[in-house]
């Protein structure tokens, strides 16, 4: 079976007024490996990175890098791995295109979460059930409305956006129990985390599936397909259609120092996944980006949740 993973490292343009980002995003590609770069926006304080990976036949993406932090921090070059799962064209079901301007034919639900009522929107997207919104469960500790001051709880942006994670909250575990510079020990299967009772956190392997879904053999129009019609920022020459009814919002994400960024530009989705000690994965899309990626940052940023339905 061809397999379908490939994947490029790539520099990361900032969203906090020229300060370092501290993310690398890894372009996810379909059926060959190609170049990413998106330097046209970025700023000369920027993390600047240049690496490549590809699937090997072990299904171990292999990857080096040299990286040069912004004046504020220390030069570091790294080389790294992460494990994926071999996936095919034949092993994915591919997604319709059920939705346009017009006509919505999609194959909606809903999901009733039962600890605090919140009703949400769901679709089957190939062969898996996902949230078609941003869940806004509100955790004890760690999570947060984007621009939220003690003063001010922004409220209206969770209800919009839903609300912003960190890791360890989003898998269910205390900041304790996944502290800076662990590998956070999680269990084997589902790991429900932050979602309601029947659903989880998707891992790699289920946002290769879904981003393999959308694009097919083409990876190249991904992002459009997943992200919403409204709320993100324009770009000359890419227009948003919500293909197949994920409806992806730019709800930004929550420094690991505090500050909020990125709203209307970016969106953020956290994985089980874990690419290596203090690095898990998410999921990213970007506002003048077609394509969807899969990248890992710090621990302690504040990323969006969606779940997926556990399998029968």
């Amino acid at each position: 079976m061809k397999n379908l993973f490939a994947m490029n490292f790539v520099k990361v343009s900032s969203w906090r007024g020229g300060a370092a980002v501290g993310c690398v995003l890894a372009a996810l590609c379909l059926g060959a490996f190609v170049g990413c770069d998106d330097s046209s926006s970025a700023s000369s304080n920027e993390t600047e990175a240049s690496s490549s990976s590809v699937v090997s036949s072990d299904n171990e993406v292999k990857s080096s890098s040299s990286t040069k932090e912004n004046k504020d921090s220390s030069d570091s070059k790294s080389s790294s791995s992460v494990k994926v799962s071999a996936l095919s064209s034949s092993s994915v079901a591919l997604a319709t295109p059920c939705k346009t301007e017009t006509e919505d034919s999609c194959e909606y639900g809903t999901l009733n979460d039962e600890r605090d009522g919140q009703i949400y929107k769901t679709v089957k997207i190939g062969d898996q059930w996902w949230m078609a919104e941003n869940l806004n469960y509100e955790a004890a500790s760690g999570s947060y409305c984007y621009g939220e001051t003690k003063s001010d709880p922004k409220t209206e942006n969770c209800a919009t956006y839903g609300r912003l994670y960190i890791w360890s909250t989003a898998v269910g575990m205390s900041e304790d129990e996944c502290v800076y510079g662990s590998y956070c020990s999680l269990l084997r299967g589902n790991v429900q985390g932050i979602c309601p009772d029947g659903w989880h956190i998707p891992t790699n392997d289920e946002w290769g599936v879904l981003i393999i879904a959308v694009g097919g053999s083409n990876s190249s129009t991904t992002g459009v397909k997943l992200k919403a019609t409204t709320l993100w920022k324009a770009k000359d020459g890419i227009t948003n259609v919500d293909a197949v009814g994920f409806a992806a919002l730019p709800a930004g994400d929550r420094g690991v120092g505090g500050g909020f960024y990125g709203v209307g530009s970016l969106a953020y989705f956290w994985s089980a996944s874990q690419y290596k000690v203090d690095y898990p994965n998410f999921m990213t899309l970007r506002y003048d980006w077609r394509t969807a990626s899969l990248s890992y940052c710090q621990k302690g940023e504040g990323f969006s949740v969606r779940c997926v339905k556990d399998s029968d």
